[in-house]
C-alpha cells in the first residue's frame, strides 16, 4: 500500500486537569519538512516530538500543534521576600526623596518582577511530558491512516493511468508498421522521380545502391520500436512499485520522467498524424501519472 502526503490526524488527553490536544496536518513536498507549536512550558519535549515525526514519516510539510488547558494549578509558587524587600526599600527612599505620597500597596509590590516566581513541579512534569507524547503518537497514527486512505485513492487512479497508457502504446504500436511502410515508399517514389531526371553511375550520377541505403536509414528513424519497448517496461515497472509499496514516491517520479521521455520521441519520430494524437493522449494520461505522484510520500 502507498501513502499520501496529505492529511490530518487529533491526538487528545487529560491528565489532573491539564486537557491535551495535539493536531498534526501534512501536505506534499519533496523531502520532510516539520513545524512544531508547543507551549512554552512544554520546549523541552521539542526533540522527542521531532523523533516520533521522523520514526514514522519520510516526506511531507508537517505541521503539529499542541494546545493545552489548565483547570488546577501545577507549578509551586515562591515569593523572593529578600528582592520585595529592596524593591520596597529602593521605592520608600525615591517617594522620600522627591516627596511622593508613598501610598505602595502589597498588590503593587507582588506586581513587580521576579517577586512572584512559578516553579514547576518536577514529577507532575514528567508525567505531563508522557501524556503528552501520548497524545502526539495518537495523532501521528491518525494522520498515517488518513495518509494510507488517500493513498489507496491515488494508487486506484495511478493503475486507471497505467491501462490507458497501456491501450494507447498497443494502438501506437499497431499503427507503426504502416506508417514506416508509408515512409519509406514515399520516399521510394521521390527518389524514383529524381533519378528519372538525373543521371546514374559512377561518373558523377547518383548511384541506386547507395540512394536504396540512405531511403532504409531514412526509414529506420522513423522506426519507434524501442521507444515503445521502453514504455512498456516503464508501466511494468510502475505496477510493481506499487505492489511493492511503501515510501515509492521518488521512484515513481523517475518512472514518470522516463515515460514522458518516450511519450516525446515517439511523438517527434513516428512523423504520423494518428500515431501524433495517440501521443497527445498519452501525455495527457502521464500528466494525470505525474499529477497524483506528487502527493505519495
Amino acid at each position: 500500500m502507498i501513502r499520501s502526503m496529505t492529511g490530518f490526524g487529533l491526538g487528545e488527553a487529560e491528565l489532573d486537569g491539564l486537557t491535551v490536544r495535539v493536531e498534526i496536518r501534512s501536505v506534499n513536498h519533496r523531502f520532510l519538512q516539520a513545524r512544531f507549536r508547543l507551549p512554552s512550558e512544554f520546549a523541552d519535549l521539542e526533540p522527542r516530538v521531532d523523533a516520533l515525526v521522523k520514526k514514522n514519516l519520510s516526506r511531507g510539510a508537517v505541521t503539529l500543534t499542541v494546545n493545552t488547558t489548565r483547570s488546577t494549578a501545577a507549578s509551586a509558587v515562591t515569593v523572593d521576600e529578600d528582592l520585595a524587600g529592596r524593591y520596597l526599600k529602593l521605592l520608600t527612599k525615591t517617594a522620600k526623596r522627591y516627596s511622593i505620597e508613598d501610598d505602595l500597596k502589597l498588590s503593587d509590590l507582588v506586581g513587580l518582577p521576579g517577586v512572584v516566581t512559578t516553579r514547576p513541579d518536577s514529577k507532575s512534569h514528567l508525567r505531563e511530558g508522557k501524556v503528552l507524547l501520548g497524545a502526539v503518537g495518537e495523532a501521528i497514527e491518525r494522520l498515517l491512516r488518513m495518509r494510507e486512505t488517500e493513498g489507496s485513492h491515488l494508487e486506484d487512479d495511478i493503475r486507471k493511468q497505467g491501462k490507458a497508457i497501456e491501450k494507447l502504446r498497443v494502438r501506437i504500436e499497431k499503427r507503426m508498421p504502416k506508417v514506416i511502410r508509408a515512409h519509406f515508399e514515399g520516399m521510394k517514389k521521390r527518389a524514383d522521380n529524381l533519378l528519372a531526371t538525373e543521371p546514374t553511375g559512377k561518373n558523377g550520377g547518383i548511384e541506386r545502391a547507395d540512394l536504396a541505403r540512405e531511403l532504409a536509414l531514412l526509414a529506420e528513424r522513423t522506426d519507434v520500436s524501442e521507444e515503445i519497448s521502453r514504455l512498456d517496461s516503464h508501466i511494468g515497472q510502475v505496477n510493481a512499485v506499487l505492489e511493492k509499496g511503501g515510501e515509492v514516491g521518488r521512484k515513481l517520479d523517475f518512472l514518470v520522467q522516463e515515460l514522458y521521455r518516450e511519450a516525446n520521441t515517439i511523438g517527434s519520430k513516428a512523423g504520423d498524424a494518428k500515431v501524433a494524437h495517440a501521443v497527445v493522449e498519452l501525455k495527457t494520461h502521464i500528466e494525470r501519472v505525474r499529477e497524483q505522484v506528487q502527493n505519495v510520500e
